[in-house]
C-alpha cells in the first residue's frame, strides 16, 4: 500500500518522523495486517478493509469515527472490533459505514445529522451499531456510500435507501424531508434497477442497470452536470441527459465536483474547478460533463478527493490534477495542477501479475494498493431469471432453499423485476426498454411450475408501488406485472390487481404520459392481455356483487383502462375498440347508472362517489350505448310531460304549451312545411316527443314519423334540392363550399338529423364516414377523402410515394381545385411548389381544405343544429362508425334471422301451406325486392344497427280478404297482414306488387 498527502492526524496510516505531516510522493505504508481489498477516507480518518473481512482505522477520533470508545487519535491502523466478515466500507466527513455479510450495515462516528441511520439522533457513536434497513421483504445490501453528512445503501434487488442530512436534497427524498434519522427508500427510483451509488459532499449519483445516471443534491457549482446551477440544491431526483450517450461505467464524487468513467476508458468531469480538479487547464466551473483530454491512453479507474482527482490508465500510469496544497497530487510539491500530471512513481513495477492496482482518494490524500485481480467496473449483483435457472427449477421435484431464496429475490422489488427484462439498448433510453417477449416467455414457463408459482408473492411489491407511484421516475414495472399469470387469477384480484390500478392512477402526469407512450408502442397481443386483466377484475366484482364494497378499486381500474384507451389512439398497433368493452356491465341496472351519471355530472368526484360506467363509455358495448342514448332521450321527453302536468295542476285554466313537438305538413310540400315550422319553433322544444300529422288525413300515428323522415330525406338529398354536392359515382354527398341556399338551411337539416336520432328513426344519409368523425371531433384523414373521391384520394396517395425527381417534373403547386374554386393552400406563398420535403404538408393541407376549411361555415351550422336536439355528452359515447349506424342503420341483411324470429298468429304457423309458400317466394326475390319488403314491413329499407334480430315480424291472416287482396302491413307494429292465398303463384304476384307499390305502408 502506498499513500501520500495530508497525514497531520495519522490518516495515512504510516509512521511520519518528527513534525512531518505531509507526504509529497507515494510512500510505502508497509501494511502487514492482511491483504487490503478497499480503502475509504473521511476528512481526517481512513478505513482499511482487508481480505479476511477485517476493518482497521486510523486518524482523528474526535467524533468516534475510528470505531473505538477512546478519543485517542491513531497514527497506525488498529482493528475495529464487534463486526463480522466485512465486504465493503464507506466514509463520510466524520462517520463510517461497514457492509457485512450477509448484507447487513453497521455505522459509527458523528451522527448529529442522522447520517448513522440508527433511528434517533446521536452526536456520536464510537462503537459500530447495526443499521436497520426496513424493506417489504428482507433483501441483502450490496453497496454503501457516504457524503459529508448523508449515507446511502443499495440492495441486491437494485433499490436505494438514504438517510442523514437533506439540506440540499442529496437524499432524493424531496423537500419535505430536512433530515432522515433512519434508512428510507428512495421512492422515486422504484422500478429503476440501480447498480452503483456514489456520494459527494452534498450531492449524490446513481447509475442504473440500463446505463442512465440519476442525480440529486447540491448543484451550486454545476456538480450534477445538468447545464444549470441550483443554489438551494436539487431536491427531486432527475436523469442527467448529457451522460445518456456516454456509456458510463462508474462515477466518483468530490466535495463539489464529479467525474465519470466510461466503458471505453474516457473520463468526463464537471462541477467546481477552482483548484483545477476538473483537469481542463482552467479553474472555471463546468456545468456539463467535459472530457479530460490529456490522458495517456484509456482510463481504467477514477477517484475524487475533496478538491483533487486521480486517474489510473489501463497502461498503469497514475495521473492527478486539482488542489495540491496538502501534497495530495503526489507530485513532490504543494502546487495545484489544472492538467493531468503523473504521480511520482515510487512503487515497484514488479508486483505479482495476478494482482491489480487500485486507487483511492481521500479528503486530501491519495492511496494506491495492490489487490487480487478484480474488475473495477461496477458489478450487477441483481438476481436474474435466465433459461438455465428456469430449467433448474423445472427439474426440481421439491423446491430447494436456494430456489426459494432466488424466487424471493426476483420478486422482492420492482427494480429487481425490471432488471430481469431490461434490453441492452445503445444508447440507453430515458423511457426504458423492456423485452416484452422475454417477459411473456418467462411468465409462460413459470405458469407451468405450480410449485414455483405458489412462492410468488406480489402483495409486498405492489404495496410498495402504492407508496412510491406519485414520485416514480420509471413506469417499466407497469408493463411487466400484467404479464404475470398470478394477476389473472380471480383469487388475487382484490389483493393485487386493485392496488396495482390505484398505483397507476396515483402516478404523476409526467409518468402517466410516459406510460401511455409505452403502451402505444407495444404489440397488439400484449396490450390485449393487459386490457383483459383489468376487464377481468371489473367483471369479477360485477358478478360477485362486490361493486359497492370495492368502489374505489373499480374506479381505479376504469381510470387505468381510460389511460390505455387514450394510448391506443396513437398506438402503432391499434387494438380494436371492442376489446375495451366489458360485457358483464350488462348485468347491472344501466338505467340507474345513467341516472347517477346525470345527477353527479356537476359534482367533484370523491372516494365515496360510486363508480359510474357512463363516465367511461369506451367500456360499454354498443347495445349499452344505444340504451344510454335512448334512455337519455326518453328522460328528456318525460321531463317535458312532467313539466306540462305540473303547470296544468297549478294553472288548469291557462293555455299551456304542448309536451309534444308537432309537425303538420303536406306530402306535396314536405321540405318547405318542415323547415318553416322548425324555423318558427322554440329551440327548447326540439327535444320533446315528435308528433307528425299529414294534412291529407290528419291522423296522429307513429308510422307518420317514419314516413316523414323517409320521404323528407329522399327529397333533401336529391340534386334539385341544391343543398349538397355528389361524388363521381353519385353514391355519396358532401357539403358545398359555395352554398346556393341560406346557411340556416343546414342548421335546420342538422336539427332534422338530431330529431330522427332522438326519436329512434333511421334515415337515408349517404355521407362518408368523415361526417360522423367531424361530429365527434375526430380529425379527418386521407382515407376519408378516398371514401368520398377514390380517384382524388389515390392521386394524393401517389404523390406521397413519388420521389424528388418525379415531383420536380410535375411542377405541382400548393393549390386545390374543388367545387368550382381554385384555392391557394398556402396564401403566404402563392405558387409554392410541392417538393419531396413538403409533400406530406401538401397532402395534409389538401385534405384539410376539402373536408374542413371549405365547408367550415356550413358544417358548423349543421353540427349546431344536430346538438340542439341530441345531447353531445351522450352522442360522444359512440365511435364514428357506431354513430353512422345509429342514424342510418346498416346493410347487413341476414334474412335467415328474420325468418327465425318471425311469429305467427290467427292460425298461421311455420308449417302452414301459405307460410311455406310465402318463404319460398321470398327466397326467390331479388336483393332489391327483399329490401323493398323490409321497407314495406318496417317503413325503412335498412337494418337496425343492432342487426336483423331487432326486427320481430309478426304474420297474421288478413281478415275478410278475398284472393284479389294484396298483403298489407302495420309498420309501427312490424305486422304483416297476409291473405290466405290458394296458390303460390298468386301469392308471388300479389306480394311483389305490394312491395313495388308500398301498399299498406301508410296504414294503421
Amino acid at each position: 500500500m502506498y499513500c501520500w498527502g495530508d497525514g497531520s492526524n495519522g490518516q495515512l496510516g504510516v509512521f511520519l518522523e518528527g513534525n512531518e505531516s505531509i507526504v509529497l510522493v507515494p510512500k510505502d505504508g508497509h501494511f502487514s495486517v492482511g491483504q487490503i481489498s478497499q480503502i475509504a477516507s473521511g476528512e481526517q480518518h481512513t478505513v482499511f478493509l482487508t481480505t479476511p473481512g477485517k476493518i482497521l482505522t486510523c486518524g482523528r477520533n474526535s467524533k468516534g469515527q475510528l470505531g473505538r470508545p477512546k478519543k485517542k487519535h491513531e497514527k497506525t491502523p488498529v482493528e475495529v472490533e464487534g463486526l463480522g466478515a466485512v465486504v465493503g466500507v464507506a466514509c463520510g466527513r466524520d462517520h463510517c459505514l461497514a457492509l457485512c455479510e450477509p448484507g447487513q450495515v453497521y455505522s459509527w462516528g458523528h451522527g448529529s445529522e442522522g447520517q448513522l441511520g440508527t433511528g434517533t439522533p446521536h452526536t456520536k457513536t464510537a462503537k459500530p451499531r447495526k443499521v436497520r434497513i426496513l424493506s417489504p421483504t428482507p433483501i441483502p445490501i450490496t453497496q454503501v456510500a457516504c457524503g459529508n453528512f448523508h449515507s446511502m445503501a443499495l440492495t441486491k434487488g437494485g433499490d436505494v435507501f438514504a438517510w442523514g442530512q437533506n439540506a440540499y436534497g442529496q437524499l432524493g427524498l424531496g423537500k419535505a424531508v430536512s433530515m432522515q434519522h433512519a434508512p428510507c427508500p428512495v421512492l422515486s427510483l422504484t422500478g429503476v434497477p440501480v447498480v452503483q451509488i456514489s456520494a459527494g459532499g452534498e450531492h449524490s449519483f446513481l447509475l442504473s442497470h440500463s446505463g442512465l445516471v440519476y442525480c440529486c443534491g447540491a448543484n451550486a457549482e454545476g456538480q450534477l452536470g445538468l447545464n444549470r446551477v441550483d443554489i438551494k440544491g436539487r431536491f427531486s431526483l432527475c436523469e442527467v441527459p448529457a451522460l445518456r450517450l456516454l456509456a458510463v461505467s462508474s462515477i466518483s464524487c468530490g466535495e463539489a465536483h464529479s467525474a465519470v468513467l466510461t466503458k471505453d476508458g474516457r473520463v468526463f468531469t464537471f462541477g467546481e474547478g477552482s483548484h483545477g480538479q476538473l483537469g481542463h487547464n482552467s479553474t472555471a466551473n463546468e456545468l456539463l460533463p467535459r472530457r479530460v483530454e490529456r490522458l495517456e491512453g484509456q482510463a481504467s479507474q477514477v477517484a475524487c478527493g475533496s478538491h483533487h482527482t486521480l486517474v489510473l490508465t489501463s497502461s498503469g500510469s497514475l495521473l492527478a490534477f486539482g488542489s495540491g496544497d496538502k501534497g495530495q497530487l503526489g507530485t513532490g510539491n504543494l502546487e495545484d495542477c489544472m492538467l493531468p500530471i503523473p504521480v511520482k512513481q515510487t512503487w515497484s513495477c514488479a508486483e505479482p501479475s495476478a494482482q491489480k492496482m487500485i486507487i483511492s482518494a481521500g479528503w486530501n490524500t491519495g492511496f494506491l494498493y495492490f489487490a487480487p485481480g478484480q474488475n473495477s467496473e461496477i458489478k450487477d449483483q441483481i438476481c436474474k431469471v435466465n433459461e438455465d435457472k428456469l430449467k433448474k427449477w423445472m427439474a426440481l421435484k421439491k423446491v430447494s432453499k436456494d430456489a426459494e431464496r432466488e424466487i424471493s429475490l426476483v420478486f422482492s422489488s420492482s427494480s429487481s423485476l425490471v432488471a430481469n427484462f431490461t434490453c441492452n439498448s445503445k444508447p440507453p433510453v430515458s423511457a426504458g426498454c423492456i423485452d416484452m417477449h422475454a417477459v411473456r416467455r418467462t411468465f409462460t414457463q413459470l405458469k407451468e411450475m405450480p410449485q414455483i408459482t405458489k412462492l410468488i408473492s406480489l402483495v409486498p411489491l405492489i404495496e410498495h408501488l402504492l407508496r412510491a407511484s406519485p414520485v416514480m421516475k420509471s413506469v417499466d414495472i407497469f408493463l411487466i406485472l400484467p404479464e404475470c399469470h398470478v394477476l389473472h387469477e380471480d383469487v388475487n384480484i382484490i389483493t393485487t390487481v386493485l392496488p396495482l390500478a390505484e398505483a397507476i392512477v396515483r402516478l404523476s402526469d409526467t409518468a402517466i404520459k410516459s406510460l401511455r407512450k409505452r403502451w402505444s408502442s407495444l404489440e397488439r397481443n400484449v396490450v390485449v392481455k393487459h386490457i383483459h386483466m383489468w376487464k377481468r377484475a371489473v367483471a369479477f366484482l360485477v358478478k360477485s356483487g362486490l361493486l359497492r364494497a370495492f368502489n374505489p378499486g373499480v374506479k381505479n381500474v376504469l381510470q387505468t383502462l381510460k389511460h390505455m384507451y387514450k394510448a391506443n389512439k396513437s398506438a402503432v398497433h391499434k387494438v380494436p375498440l371492442e376489446e375495451f368493452c366489458i360485457e358483464e356491465i350488462g348485468l347491472i341496472p344501466l338505467k340507474q347508472d345513467v341516472t347517477l351519471w346525470r345527477q353527479l355530472s356537476q359534482m367533484e368526484d370523491t372516494e365515496q362517489t360510486p363508480a359510474i360506467f357512463c363516465r367511461f363509455p369506451f367500456v360499454l358495448d354498443f347495445p349499452s350505448k344505444i340504451f344510454v342514448f335512448h334512455s337519455d332521450a326518453t328522460t328528456a321527453k318525460v321531463a317535458h310531460h312532467l313539466e306540462h302536468i305540473m303547470k296544468l295542476a297549478a294553472c288548469p285554466l291557462d293555455l299551456l304549451p304542448s309536451p309534444y313537438f308537432h309537425l303538420q305538413v303536406k306530402r306535396t310540400a314536405l321540405i318547405d312545411d318542415t323547415f318553416r315550422q322548425l324555423s318558427a319553433a322554440d329551440e327548447d322544444d326540439f327535444r320533446k316527443e315528435l308528433v307528425v300529422v299529414f294534412v291529407e288525413d290528419m291522423k296522429q300515428t307513429d308510422v307518420n314519423k317514419r314516413d316523414l323522415f323517409l320521404h323528407l330525406f329522399d327529397e333533401l338529398l336529391e340534386p334539385k334540392s341544391r343543398m349538397f354536392i355528389y361524388n363521381e359515382s353519385e353514391t355519396l354527398v358532401w357539403f358545398p363550399s359555395k352554398p346556393e341556399l341560406q346557411v340556416k338551411r343546414y342548421y335546420l337539416f342538422g336539427v332534422l338529423c338530431g330529431m330522427a336520432m332522438h326519436n329512434n328513426n333511421i334515415v337515408h344519409l349517404p355521407f362518408p364516414l368523415v361526417l360522423f368523425k367531424k361530429m365527434l371531433e375526430v380529425k379527418p384523414s386521407l382515407e376519408d377523402l378516398k371514401e368520398f373521391s377514390p380517384v382524388l384520394g389515390k392521386s394524393l396517395e401517389s404523390i406521397l410515394q413519388y420521389n424528388e425527381e418525379v415531383l420536380e417534373n410535375m411542377d405541382l403547386t400548393f393549390s386545390v381545385s374543388w367545387d368550382g374554386k381554385e384555392v391557394d393552400l398556402d396564401p403566404s406563398e402563392k405558387g409554392k411548389l410541392v417538393t419531396h420535403a413538403n409533400k406530406k404538408e401538401f397532402v395534409h393541407a389538401y385534405v384539410d381544405y376539402i373536408l374542413n376549411k371549405s365547408v367550415e361555415k356550413v358544417f358548423k351550422e349543421f353540427r349546431r343544429g344536430f346538438y340542439k336536439v341530441c345531447d353531445m355528452d351522450v352522442v360522444q359515447f359512440f365511435q364514428p362508425q357506431e354513430l353512422r349506424g345509429v342514424l342510418v342503420g346498416k346493410e347487413d341483411y341476414d334474412w335467415d334471422i328474420l325468418k327465425q324470429n318471425t311469429q305467427y298468429e290467427d292460425g298461421y304457423h311455420p308449417r302452414h301451406s301459405n307460410i311455406m309458400a310465402f318463404w319460398e317466394v321470398f327466397e326467390d326475390l331479388s336483393p332489391k325486392q327483399k329490401k323493398g319488403f323490409l321497407l314495406f314491413l318496417t317503413g325503412c329499407d335498412r337494418v337496425p344497427i343492432l342487426g336483423m334480430a331487432q326486427v320481430k315480424m309478426r304474420v297474421r291472416v288478413l281478415a275478410n280478404a278475398s284472393q284479389e287482396y294484396f298483403p298489407e302491413s302495420l309498420t309501427c307494429h312490424t305486422l304483416l297482414l297476409l291473405p290466405d292465398y290458394q296458390t303460390k303463384e298468386r301469392l308471388r304476384t300479389k306480394l311483389t306488387s305490394a312491395i313495388a307499390d308500398n301498399r299498406g305502408y301508410w296504414k294503421d
